[in-house]
C-alpha cells in the first residue's frame, strides 16, 4: 500500500511537471474551489476572510508545479478575490486604503508560501531521485554479485571435481549465504527475518516434520549471513546424520526475544542415536566460534534422543561487522 502511494505521487508529478499546461489547469481548479470556498463564507461578513480562501490553493498549486504555476494561482485568485468579494463587487473600482493594505498582505503571503512550498518540491524531487539512483545501485550491485557468485562456483567445481564432497559442501554453503543475501536485498539492505531465513533453508525438506515457533525477529545483514551458516550446518548434520535422516524424525526450532537478546531453542528427535563427533570439522568450528561477535553463546548437546542446540545472541541495530572469524574457519578448514 505504501509503495503504491508512492508510485501514485510520482505519476502526478510527472505529469503535472513544472511550468505544464496541466499544472496551470490544476492551479485554476484549485482556484475556482477556493473561490467557492470564499463564497461559501460570505456569511459571516463581507471583509472577513476575503483572501485567506486562496493560501492553500497557492499552496499545492506551487507544489504541484512549480514557482510560476504558485505565483500564477496567486495572482488569479488576487485577481477574483478582488473582482468578485470586495465591494462594490464585480467590478475593479479603486481600492480603498484599508483594502490596499490587505491585498499587499496578501501577496506577501503568497510570496513566501510559493517560495516555501517550491524549496519543499525541489527537497522532495531530489530525494526522491536519489532513492531511485540508490535504488538502482543496489540493484546493480546484487546483480554484479549474482554473477560473481555464479563465476565462484563455476571454478570451485572446476577445481575440485575430483573431490565432490568437498565441493559439494563448499557450493551448498555458497547457496545458503546466497539465499539470505536474496532475502536481504528484498529488505532494501535492512537485513532479514530469522523466519524466512528458517524457511528458505527447510525448502529442500520435508517441511511437515519441522516446526518452527517463535515472533519476528529482523536480524541485521552482517547476523542474518552467520545465522544463515549456522542454519545450513545444522540442518545438513540433521538430514546426513540426525532426526531429518530417517522417515519419522522430527524437528523442533523454538525462539523468543527478551530485550535485545535472541534465544534459539533446536530440538532433534525421532532419529539415530546420535553420538559426539570425534574430531571438530568446519561445522562444529563455525557453530562453537561464529557468534563470539555478536556477544553470542551456543551449547550443543549430543542426547540420546537427538542433538539439542540452544543459542543466544545480541540483537543491537549496528552490531560490528566482524566477517574475518568466518573467513578463518573457512581459510583453516
Amino acid at each position: 500500500m505504501h509503495e503504491s502511494g508512492n508510485n501514485h505521487r510520482e505519476n502526478w508529478q510527472q505529469r503535472l511537471s513544472p511550468g505544464s499546461p496541466e499544472a496551470y489547469l490544476a492551479a485554476t481548479v484549485l482556484v475556482i474551489l477556493a473561490s467557492l470556498v470564499r463564497w461559501s463564507l460570505g456569511f459571516l461578513g463581507e471583509d472577513v476572510f476575503i483572501f485567506a480562501a486562496y493560501y492553500p490553493a497557492v499552496l499545492f498549486a506551487t507544489y504541484l508545479g512549480g514557482a510560476a504555476v504558485g505565483s500564477f494561482a496567486a495572482t488569479l485568485g488576487g485577481v477574483i478575490a478582488w473582482w468578485a468579494f470586495i465591494p462594490p463587487h464585480f467590478s475593479f473600482l479603486p481600492l480603498t486604503p484599508g483594502l490596499e493594505t490587505k491585498l499587499a498582505a496578501y501577496l506577501f503571503a503568497c510570496a513566501l508560501i510559493v517560495w516555501g512550498a517550491d524549496s519543499y518540491r525541489k527537497l522532495a524531487q531530489r530525494l526522491q531521485n536519489e532513492e531511485k539512483l540508490r535504488k538502482l545501485a543496489v540493484n546493480e550491485l546484487a546483480h554484479r554479485l549474482k554473477n560473481k557468485l555464479a563465476t565462484i562456483q563455476s571454478i570451485i567445481s572446476f577445481q575440485l571435481r575430483g573431490e565432490p564432497r568437498v565441493r559439494d559442501a563448499i557450493l551448498e554453503r555458497l547457496s545458503a549465504l546466497s539465499s539470505t543475501d536474496d532475502l536481504i536485498m528484498a529488505a532494501q539492505g535492512q537485513g532479514a527475518q530469522l523466519r524466512d531465513i528458517l524457511s528458505a533453508e527447510f525448502a529442500p525438506y520435508d517441511v511437515s516434520r519441522v516446526s518452527m515457533q517463535g515472533p519476528d525477529c529482523r536480524l541485521s545483514p552482517t547476523l542474518a549471513l552467520t545465522m544463515a551458516l549456522l542454519v545450513h550446518e545444522l540442518a545438513t548434520n540433521a538430514a546426513k546424520y540426525g532426526a531429518l535422516s530417517k522417515s519419522k524424525g522430527n524437528l523442533s526450532i523454538g525462539w523468543s526475544l527478551s530485550d535485545a537478546q535472541l534465544n534459539l531453542d533446536w530440538r532433534e528427535s525421532g532419529g539415530p542415536l546420535v553420538t559426539s563427533p570425534s574430531h571438530r570439522g568446519f561445522g562444529t568450528r563455525l557453530l562453537s566460534g561464529s557468534l563470539d561477535q555478536f556477544g553470542g553463546t551456543i551449547d550443543i548437546s549430543f542426547e540420546t534422543t537427538g542433538l539439542i542446540c540452544k543459542l543466544s545472541v545480541m540483537l543491537p541495530e549496528r552490531t560490528p561487522s566482524k566477517v574475518s572469524n568466518i573467513a578463518e574457519v573457512l581459510a583453516t578448514d
